[in-house]
């Protein structure tokens, strides 16, 4: 009865009407009376009523109110957009759901309110969302908010995949330096097994240009020996294409004439003096040998470059291209693994349990664009630093051998420090096994009889930017 008299008495104050003390008695069995009771009991439930449905009016032109925003969503990546209405302080909303998601490849859960799915058309987009607020009637019609929704179209399809022109006949392919687009290869080499896969960037395959980058490998029976190249011909020289071709060309032919010379006999014998710590030169010894020998087919290579632009009377420049190679053989006490590098090009080699990487050559990138070196400028062989270009390293075993273009450089170790640092080199290896947003890897088993292709499809990975030739060449 307290409620009803204070109701009572303020609704009298509110009219200017005082009761006074000589009418207390009546007002108290004024205030009692059923009638009265009752309709303050009415009138303050009514009031709650009216509160609540202004407190739920006040909530819905909140949400009609507020921003929502949608993470925008690209086409072909699996999408999941949690909305999180409580932090936009939405907790008392309900019966939510979205008209028309099916048509983007998309679907909302109402249990965890996610949008989630493989957006399947790009465009910017207006959808409805619709909903209640707890505390409605239950059949309340629902509210309607419109959404913006942005799915990105997949960079990848913007780019053409415009063929290279073959011309009509084999004589047009020789005169226009024709290669092919995409090749790979996979087979033994001594008693270990090669994948190379050379892949025409994105840049050139959006204007059907050719590819510039090349690579050549060989293996001796009668020496032992084995010798992988790979360069990458300047996209800014015309004729690049067909210089790292003669480059590679040229490693191959080198090699193929002179390991069976003396001097490479000589070689097994001061390896075998430098491993057993015979001498005290031995160090020296091979240090003399790998600067001669590796150092004339670098020259030679320039030379069948040379020869070729002064035949077709073209500027040596226009056939300016990068140039690594590695030649390995196997002895009884490890492998001796001899390299050069002109050029933006790593060479890694990972020992056997992924312990320790060595990089087999240093880098030509300058401290602005512009710094890399080709094989094709006369200035790196009387340079001082050119005899820093050569590589050795005698190792037990190894697990992978690796020889790359900047097109797989640039995307997946970005800057040549990180090319020292052993756990990007784990991390190149296990994206190199399918670790990777596209989950496409290469299995390297020597009975894998797809790894070639493999290794190809995994050259399709996107990385912003960078749309240069690819080309990878991995020892294993």
């Amino acid at each position: 009865m307290l409620e009803t008299k204070q109701y009572i008495q303020n609704l009298l104050k509110s009219k200017n009407i005082e009761v006074s003390a000589a009418r207390q008695h009546l007002f108290e069995k004024y205030v009692n009376e059923a009638f009265n009771v009752e309709a303050v009991k009415q009138i303050r439930e009514k009031q709650k009523i009216m509160v609540d449905k202004w407190i739920l009016k006040n909530k819905i032109e909140d949400i009609l109110a507020k921003q929502i925003v949608i993470p925008n969503a690209t086409v072909g990546k699996p999408y999941y957009a949690n909305l999180q209405f409580e932090k936009l302080g939405f907790s008392d909303i309900t019966n939510v759901e979205f008209e028309g998601l099916e048509q983007y490849g998309l679907t909302f859960n109402p249990t965890l309110n996610v949008i989630e799915g493989d957006p399947s058309l790009s465009g910017d987009f207006k959808i409805k969302m619709k909903f209640n607020v707890l505390g409605e009637e239950l059949d309340t019609e629902a509210y309607e908010k419109m959404l913006s929704l942005v799915v990105n179209a997949n960079p990848k399809s913007l780019w053409k995949n415009i063929a290279s022109d073959e011309g009509e006949d084999e004589n047009w392919k020789v005169a226009n330096y024709w290669k092919e687009d995409n090749i790979n290869n996979f087979r033994p080499i001594g008693d270990k097994h090669i994948v190379v896969a050379s892949k025409r960037g994105r840049s050139h395959a959006n204007v059907g240009s050719f590819r510039d980058d090349d690579y050549a490998f060989k293996h001796f029976d009668e020496n032992g020996w084995s010798i992988v190249c790979v360069a990458d011909g300047a996209g800014s020289a015309k004729l690049a294409r067909q210089g790292s071709k003669i480059a590679c060309d040229a490693i191959i032919e080198y090699f193929s004439d002179n390991l069976s010379e003396k001097n490479f006999q000589d070689f097994d014998q001061i390896l075998f003096d430098y491993h057993h710590k015979i001498g005290e030169d031995a160090q020296k010894k091979i240090s003399h040998f790998v600067y001669n020998n590796l150092s004339k087919a670098a020259q030679f290579a320039h030379y069948k470059i040379d020869e070729f632009a002064t035949k077709t009377e073209s500027p040596l420049k226009d056939f300016h291209s990068t140039l690594i190679f590695a030649l390995f053989k196997k002895y009884d006490f490890g492998y001796a693994i001899l390299t050069f590098g002109v050029g933006d090009c790593p060479i890694g080699l990972l020992n056997k349990d992924l312990t320790d990487i060595k990089l087999m050559n240093w880098l030509d990138v300058g401290e602005f664009g512009g710094g890399t070196r080709f094989i094709t400028m006369p200035e790196i062989f009387t340079s001082e630093k050119f005899s820093t270009r050569f590589g050795f390293t005698l190792i037990e075993d190894f697990s992978y051998l690796m020889l790359m273009t900047d097109g797989i450089y640039d995307a997946k170790f970005v800057v040549e420090a990180n090319l020292e640092k052993l756990e990007n080199w784990k991390t190149f290896v296990e994206d190199l096994k399918g670790n990777n947003e596209d989950g496409a890897g290469v299995t390297f088993e020597s009975d894998n009889e797809k790894i070639a292709d493999q290794l190809s499809a995994w050259m399709d990975f996107w990385s912003s930017g960078n749309h240069d030739d690819r080309t990878l060449a991995v020892i294993f």
